[in-house]
């Protein structure tokens, strides 16, 4: 009888043993999975233009880094700023949603704090979230503090700014410390070294990181980058793009070799972020999206900066440099990608539910190959009053259709631009009004209409916009641009 109890008292004691292994290699799986989802880097810069990269076959700079990331990425060659302007696209790239859903149409005005965030979504999910650098969507000020809790937006760790282009003097707040700090010389290096130290200490968590990076450059100044790199690009050297005039070329020498200094000097910041993170080990595992908020038309068209629906503000450049593991494959993909598609491209490559609030397109599939979607998108100008799209510099308010091959806008009078940017890449032949071009006007101001309507937009003139948010106006009749 006593044998028999202790064979049984061993039986069930082997029993116990082989469920508490099983519920332990249960959670080491649970854990291993919640481990292999990627990380998240966003490198986020400013009025860096599509055409202005070593890959995209700028033949004024070399961008080893930028040209090697983007071998291994998926690269949308045909990537758009919905809405060329700072504060419009980061709202769409937060939100998911198209600027006049979200309300940020213009700069310097308050991006709702109870939006459903990209920073709420991946916090949720279980990552650690973290900003470094230009903010500019608080809209109380540059040089403020964005203060913790709301207005930050759910990013957990925080290193920034609402707004600065002084980078060798640049502002920033450190996480809950309300006294005002500077980065040590150019901010751009000061940024890269705080990602990095942030992407290391996350290494021991078992939570993987979401991380946007944004840098200030290289919006102008145009010549504040470090020395050495400014030695690099000789003014005279420099090759303009055809749609430069004449009146203009002097200066956009001068200006794009400052330029190119800043691109070249985030260019190396990105390969030493690579550098790290294959020395952490932590590469494989990563997702990196490279991109920008706008162009600059640095002279093209007469003009500088952005807003405008020519290629140089309009265009931007977009690599997803995506783990094997996804098996999704490198190379170049023609979608019309926009900006408010980034939220749900990530949170569908990183299996997370995306939010109903968002408008934008989810192109995992795309990138899979399951589905093909992005032949056209829209472009859009609401200020009345803006300070880059001046009428004198040929600017208006606008809609624009962006396909593949044209680009066609309507201003609040009627068709404005018809280009074909295969035949025509500098966009010198405007073909409205061309009777060769009279059944093809008419067709894209037809599809252009049908995504108006299909988006909930009735095209009014920019101050409507401006009365409905409830924005200041000043005496002068224009909503300021900084408060």
């Amino acid at each position: 009888m006593k044998k028999k109890t202790t064979n049984r008292f061993y039986q069930h004691l082997l029993f116990f043993c082989l469920i508490g292994i099983a519920l332990s290699c249960k959670e080491k799986e649970t854990a291993s999975q919640e481990r292999a989802r990627p990380n998240v880097l966003v490198v986020l810069t400013d009025q860096w233009r599509a055409q202005a990269t070593g890959y995209a076959g700028d033949p004024n700079i070399s961008t080893p880094h930028l040209d090697r990331l983007a071998a291994e990425s998926v690269n949308f060659k045909n990537a758009v700023s919905g809405m060329p302007v700072c504060s419009p696209f980061r709202a769409s790239l937060l939100t998911g949603q198209r600027p006049l859903t979200h309300g940020v149409f213009m700069n310097d005005v308050q991006l709702d704090t109870n939006a459903v965030t990209l920073a709420k979504v991946f916090n949720k999910a279980g990552y650690d979230t973290g900003y470094i650098g230009k903010w500019h969507l608080d809209g109380h000020g540059r040089l403020q503090n964005v203060a913790p809790g709301k207005r930050r937006q759910g990013f957990q760790f925080w290193k920034g700014n609402e707004c600065t282009h002084n980078y060798n003097h640049s502002v920033y707040y450190d996480n809950d410390d309300p006294e005002r700090k500077i980065w040590e010389g150019y901010d751009t290096f000061g940024q890269t070294d705080a990602a990095i130290e942030y992407i290391s200490e996350r290494k021991p968590s078992k939570n993987p990181f979401m991380i946007i990076l944004s840098y200030g450059t290289p919006h102008a100044p145009y010549h504040t980058a470090p020395e050495e790199y400014r030695r690099r690009f000789d003014p005279e050297k420099i090759q303009l793009r055809d749609n430069v005039p004449d009146s203009l070329k002097a200066r956009a020498r001068k200006d794009l070799a400052g330029y190119y200094a800043h691109i070249a000097a985030i260019d190396d910041m990105i390969g030493k972020i690579i550098a790290n993170l294959k020395e952490s080990g932590q590469y494989e595992n990563t997702l990196i999206l490279f991109t920008s908020d706008h162009g600059d038309l640095l002279g093209s068209h007469g003009a500088y900066k952005k807003q405008q629906p020519y290629e140089e503000a309009a265009r931007v450049p977009m690599l997803f440099r995506i783990p094997e593991s996804l098996k999704i494959a490198p190379g170049e993909r023609n979608a019309l990608m926009n900006s408010e598609d980034l939220m749900p491209t990530l949170l569908g490559l990183c299996d997370i539910a995306i939010p109903n609030t968002v408008e934008g397109i989810n192109y995992r599939p795309y990138m899979e190959g399951k589905e093909e979607i992005g032949d056209a998108t829209l472009l859009t100008c609401v200020q009345p009053f803006g300070q880059w799209n001046k009428v004198q510099h040929g600017g208006r308010e606008y809609r624009a259709l962006k396909t593949r091959q044209y680009t066609y806008a309507r201003d609040l009078e009627g068709p404005w631009l018809l280009f074909d940017n295969q035949k025509d890449p500098y966009q010198l032949n405007n073909l409205v009004g061309n009777e060769a071009y009279a059944d093809l006007q008419e067709e894209l101001d037809r599809q252009l209409t049908a995504r108006l309507k299909e988006t909930g937009d009735e095209f009014l003139p920019g101050m409507t916009y401006i009365e409905k948010w409830g924005y200041p106006v000043d005496e002068t009749g224009t909503v300021p641009y900084t408060h």
